[in-house]
């Protein structure tokens, strides 16, 4: 089987999905942010603040090398993971992409509500918030379609309507990607 492979910008859901995902499943969930603040010791913003976001990419790199060589598990990525060509293949070849969307508006309105925000989400651009996360989506959004199996916009979804549009998908794949058959 296939690790499940949950890629989008930042606030789309990818970790809580990825978390009730792993339950209904039954299978192993990392959410890679997670694993580079643990191996850290130190929170996103601090990783970036000592080293710039090329110290936090080469951490990324680190972290899903390693779980690339997994199977059966349940896997969010930072939002831009997927710029790194090494990622994007290392990931592609054991992976089922599920691309998590939503609007502007949407994300922005969770990124401001979300307690981790500051320390998990530091600025990726001197722009404001708004025009930030508009030319952010537009420049990632290619490779996201392009990695694609699976597309699920989380704007006005609960996080089990997500998941069940996933599980849904995925009962109806080649059971080999999907299933131990």
């Amino acid at each position: 089987m296939k690790n499940i492979v949950l890629i989008g910008y930042r606030c789309t859901g990818k970790t809580s999905a990825g978390k009730k995902l792993s339950e209904r499943l039954g299978l192993p969930f990392f959410d890679t942010d997670d694993l580079i603040v643990e191996r850290a010791g130190m929170p996103i913003n601090k990783i970036v603040e000592k080293g710039g976001w090329d110290l936090f990419r080469k951490k990324e790199r680190e972290v899903i090398r390693k779980l690339s060589a997994m199977n059966k598990n349940i896997i969010a990525t930072g939002g831009g993971a997927f710029e790194n060509q090494e990622n994007r293949e290392a990931l592609k070849k054991n992976g089922l992409f599920v691309w998590l969307t939503a609007d502007v508006e949407t994300i922005m309105e969770r990124m401001l509500v979300d307690q981790n925000t500051k320390s998990q989400r530091p600025p990726l651009s001197l722009n404001d918030l708004e025009t930030e996360t508009t030319l952010i989506l537009k420049k990632r959004e290619p490779t996201y379609r392009e990695l694609a199996d699976f597309t699920v916009d989380t704007s006005g979804k609960r996080i089990e309507g997500i998941v069940n549009d996933i599980l849904n998908f995925l009962e109806h794949r080649n059971p080999t990607d999907c299933t131990d058959k």
